[in-house]
């Protein structure tokens, strides 16, 4: 077993953005992390927003209020309440998740395409089953059998006299 704590110990020492810096690139491609990398790049934004001097572009107040207007004020929308990102796995991930059996590209699942394939099936089959049971679907099952017999017949003759030719040719 690894021990891991020179990397932790190292890791630990590093500054919020220095470690998001070094575990952005760990976590990139690695799709079972999706979470971990959508928090780090949120983390990153907030580094890279602080970094910034002057966020908020100079407003100009007007003199004309109305009551419905009162309430907090602020220079930036949304009142400078933080929302954070509602992490969302991506869609190449083979853990996607899926809507009505389709992925959140519009592909079909393999399973939604097998269960479409079943109930086609199945409903054929059941309405062979009720067509036989009908008048019409029972005359229709006797007349392929007659047909059936009347061509098992006729090949029976044409053997026949396939046979009774040979055995002509073959005595002089």
């Amino acid at each position: 077993m690894t021990d891991y704590s020179d990397i932790t110990a190292k890791l630990a020492a590093l500054s919020d953005a220095e470690l998001v810096a070094v575990l952005r690139p760990v976590v990139s491609g690695r799709s079972a992390l999706w979470a971990l990398r959508n928090a780090l790049d949120e983390v990153a934004q907030v580094h890279h927003a602080e970094l910034i001097d002057n966020v908020t572009p100079a407003t100009t107040e007007s003199p004309v209020r109305d009551a419905s207007s009162a309430g907090v004020e602020s220079g930036q929308v949304g009142g400078g309440i933080p929302v954070p990102a509602v992490p969302f796995p991506p869609t190449d991930s083979p853990g996607a998740p899926t809507i009505g059996g389709y992925s959140t590209s519009g592909v079909p699942t393999f399973d939604s395409v097998r269960d479409k394939v079943e109930q086609r099936f199945g409903t054929a089959q059941g309405m062979g089953e009720l067509d036989r049971q009908t008048p019409a679907g029972r005359s229709a099952d006797e007349q392929f059998q007659a047909r059936e017999k009347a061509a098992r017949e006729r090949l029976d003759q044409i053997r026949k006299s396939v046979r009774g030719n040979d055995v002509d040719r073959h005595d002089p």
